[in-house]
């Protein structure tokens, strides 16, 4: 039975970059790889961008009403073998969304390794991630660092260069004077209570 994997971090950990060595490893091998990204995620459209400037086309742009399983399995009966899905962004994923990556995982075999946020700006789960953490076979933290040196577990949200902990959950960077700093908790409480 393949396994269904979780690797999150906050922002700037390179979770992308990963994503996209990680396809590049599979495919040296001549093996066939899937990367599948939510479409609400619109920062550069139909492919990743990792923050090191390397960029990727994704094979598939899913909805939030997509059934992920069927998209699946068209495919493999459309392109044949699939031996790895990676998944970017998972954190916009829908609950039934994940329950589907763990039923690819466990009765088509085929591993899935899903990359995203834990938490939004305001320590709140998302919910494919929440699924996540609840259903994947195997969790893994990606770490990064703070301004000040610490390790850091939040997200700040920055728009037009300030700190804000309120607002929509989903805000993609790069639109609207829109930003994500990785925070330690010390600094994201000095940001908070300022």
């Amino acid at each position: 039975m393949s396994k269904l994997y979780f690797r999150y971090g906050a922002m700037n950990s390179g979770k992308s970059t990963h994503l996209m060595q990680v396809a590049y490893n599979y495919e040296e091998r001549g093996m066939k790889v899937v990367i599948i990204k939510p479409r609400i995620d619109n920062k550069g459209g139909d492919t990743l961008v990792s923050r090191l400037g390397v960029n990727r086309r994704v094979d598939l742009l899913v909805s939030d009403q997509d059934d992920i399983f069927q998209i699946i399995s068209n495919y493999i009966k459309e392109n044949n073998k699939i031996d790895c899905i990676l998944v970017d962004e998972v954190q916009f994923l829908r609950e039934s969304q994940i329950d589907q990556l763990f039923e690819i995982a466990v009765k088509i075999n085929i591993p899935i390794i899903c990359y995203g946020l834990r938490t939004d700006f305001k320590r709140n789960g998302f919910e494919g991630s929440t699924r996540l953490l609840l259903l994947a076979h195997s969790i893994e933290e990606m770490k990064t660092i703070c301004a000040c040196g610490r390790k850091a577990i939040f997200n700040g949200r920055k728009i037009n260069n300030k700190f804000v902990f309120e607002g929509e959950q989903i805000a993609i960077d790069d639109e609207d004077n829109v930003e994500y700093e990785s925070l330690c908790g010390e600094c994201y409480y000095k940001y908070k209570e300022n």
